[in-house]
């Protein structure tokens, strides 16, 4: 079975080149944002705890966000694999995933910050989102809060990742088709070209599900 993290910064093509991926094999997209933004809309419990949590400029907790995690692969709804898009964040989250799952790769999708700040805002633009409230943290100064934390949180599970001669960098500044071709002949995937049906399905907007 194929169980890859895919990671970056914010606007780098992670949900993209997932649900590429899972288009073209059968893989499942596990998306954190996907399934808080799920929690958000149908008003759960967690989702307000998740509220008060960020409206006091706290990040969710790693046991939080571990629970989101263990309870979605418990599900075992992926007879291929996944495409972990979203986690882990942290170092306690990184070491939990690999205690609990033999991962196979990691994808990086390296991309400079002046390129994020471009996509991300055209994507507010056009009225997608990525926050878990869907439109909330695409704004310039939102956007540099979460950068900040990508680079002192996020960004030094890379050495982790290289430790372990799981990680595969991939320049995410190239078009999409590229990029997702680099990626799969660099995993040893077929077809190493999206088709053109995957290339505009990918353009709907996702479903916010705790599943799928």
């Amino acid at each position: 079975m194929h169980k890859y993290i895919i990671c970056g910064p914010q606007g780098s093509g992670k949900g993209t080149q997932s649900r590429l991926l899972c288009h073209a094999h059968d893989f499942v997209h596990i998306s954190i944002g996907d399934i808080f933004r799920w929690h958000m809309a149908h008003h759960t419990k967690l989702a307000a705890r998740i509220t008060r949590i960020m409206n006091e400029g706290r990040l969710v907790p790693d046991d939080i966000v571990e629970n989101v995690v263990r309870e979605r692969l418990e599900i075992h709804d992926f007879n291929y694999g996944f495409v972990l898009d979203g986690f882990p964040r942290t170092r306690p989250q990184a070491e939990y995933l690999f205690e609990n799952w033999n991962v196979s790769r990691v994808i990086y999708l390296d991309v400079p910050d002046e390129v994020v700040f471009d996509r991300v805002m055209e994507r507010a633009k056009a009225g997608f989102g990525s926050g878990f409230t869907k439109r909330a943290d695409d704004n310039p100064d939102a956007l540099r809060v979460r950068l900040e934390e990508y680079y002192q949180k996020t960004k030094p599970l890379l050495e982790l990742y290289r430790e372990k001669n799981l990680l595969l960098t991939v320049d995410g500044t190239q078009p999409i088709s590229e990029v997702y071709s680099q990626i799969s002949r660099s995993l040893g995937l077929y077809p190493t070209h999206p088709t053109e049906q995957a290339l505009e399905d990918i353009k709907k907007p996702s479903k916010h599900g705790a599943v799928g």
